[in-house]
């Protein structure tokens, strides 16, 4: 539930921009008729028609008699959109506009405006066959980032948790001989070979691991792993930038250096990363796990109707909601007997009248089901937790249930 009630939740105000994103990504138009337009919050919104009127002159120039009309009818629906305003948003503001391919042959005209979440710097106007989005997903895209490095003597492996993901930059093996004495060497000579051949394995790990960190903008910090002794040897000699070195936060026993160890790295370092999403979602999805083995099913509860009946009661304490349930919730008539309900439903799902079984069903009503959630969980004071599904925990939740479960605060039968 949001500290201020009267404030969209954080979370819930990302996860609907993004979906508009996803949802603009999806349109495309038969030729250059869709406009973007980027307003930094300091322009004029008199120099933005300026700049539109002057658009709208030359694109009498386009060949194409129907690229012309949308192209014309797109601008002249900006500008009378932008009579409702004043001056820009806090951030500024985007328009989509123009006229997307319906299939058949056929058009329809769609005009989208949003609020970006950071202050857009720059002018743009474009016209193409898509909409132009990328300065927006890169204001969506979690930019801080950890540095993750697990380390011994046979191998290493460099990786970036960065927002709720876990990435593999690179894998190293070694190539230091194991320390048994070889025959026809002398023990001394052998042993020199050995720490010549582990100073240039640890040096090139160094090196890519500080090469890749520097170029973060974002590095909050840096995590070591490993088994035995080699991480704090590599720790403590001079192989990291000295940039990078001193972003170290801790180091933690791991029993890998592979991919897999730098999951367990995040996972021992959970007490140190606890402010992070990633951390709260793994806790979160943990403990229902924990409450689904316990013989009485303890205080879990998953399954569309089983979660919605329990938040109806109040019973819920955290709501678990996958950023990947692609459902909504639907409020429908049948034309047949006249019955009225909601349920949710797939985007392509074909409703049947639960009734009289008849397929001849009106949708009156159609909401993203995590808002839906969101709005039963609010109205009885339920936490809300957006789970990625880039994380492990995430990708169960989604997959084995459905993208919703809850913790609860008491039993229900």
């Amino acid at each position: 539930m949001p500290d201020n009630p009267g404030k969209k939740d954080v979370s819930l105000a990302k996860y609907e921009f993004k979906k508009a994103l996803e949802d603009l990504e999806k349109y495309s138009g038969r030729a250059t008729e869709l406009i973007s337009l980027y307003i930094p919050p300091n322009k004029q919104i008199s120099d933005v028609v300026a700049y539109l009127r002057d658009e709208y002159s030359q694109s009498s120039n386009i060949k194409s008699k129907s690229t012309m009309k949308n192209v014309t009818s797109a601008i002249e629906s900006i500008m009378s959109r932008l009579k409702a305003f004043k001056k820009p948003p806090e951030n500024g503001m985007v328009f989509f506009v123009g006229h997307v391919a319906k299939g058949a042959d056929q058009t329809e005209m769609i005009a989208k405006i949003l609020e970006p979440p950071e202050p857009i710097t720059t002018f743009l106007y474009r016209c193409d066959s898509k909409f132009y989005l990328e300065p927006l997903k890169d204001m969506i895209t979690d930019k801080s980032s950890y540095g993750l490095i697990v380390i011994d003597r046979s191998e290493a492996t460099i990786g970036l948790l960065k927002g709720k993901r876990v990435s593999v930059i690179k894998h190293i093996e070694s190539r230091v001989p194991s320390k048994h004495h070889q025959g026809g060497q002398s023990s001394v000579r052998f042993e020199r070979l050995i720490e010549i051949a582990a100073h240039e394995y640890f040096t090139k790990v160094g090196q890519i691991a500080s090469d890749a960190f520097l170029a973060e903008p974002e590095l909050e910090g840096v995590l070591v792993g490993g088994p035995g002794s080699t991480k704090e040897f590599f720790v403590k000699k001079d192989y990291l930038h000295h940039e990078i070195k001193k972003k170290i936060i801790d180091v933690f026993d791991t029993g890998y250096t592979n991919e897999y160890g730098l999951r367990e790295l995040v996972e021992k370092a959970q007490d140190v990363l606890a402010s992070l999403d990633v951390i709260k979602e793994k806790r979160a999805v943990q403990r229902l796990m924990r409450e689904i083995k316990k013989p009485d099913g303890g205080l879990a509860v998953y399954g569309e109707a089983d979660v919605i009946r329990a938040l109806t009661l109040g019973a819920v304490d955290t709501l678990l909601v996958s950023e990947g349930l692609k459902r909504y919730w639907v409020g429908f008539r049948c034309g047949s007997c006249g019955y009225e309900g909601e349920k949710g439903a797939g985007d392509d799902e074909k409703l049947k009248c639960p009734k009289c079984g008849s397929a001849d069903i009106e949708i009156v009503e159609k909401k993203d089901a995590v808002e839906y959630f969101y709005e039963l969980a609010e109205a009885t004071g339920t936490k809300v937790m957006l789970v990625s599904k880039e994380s492990e925990e995430g990708a169960l939740l989604h997959r084995a249930f459905g993208g919703i479960a809850g913790i609860l605060r008491f039993r229900v039968n």
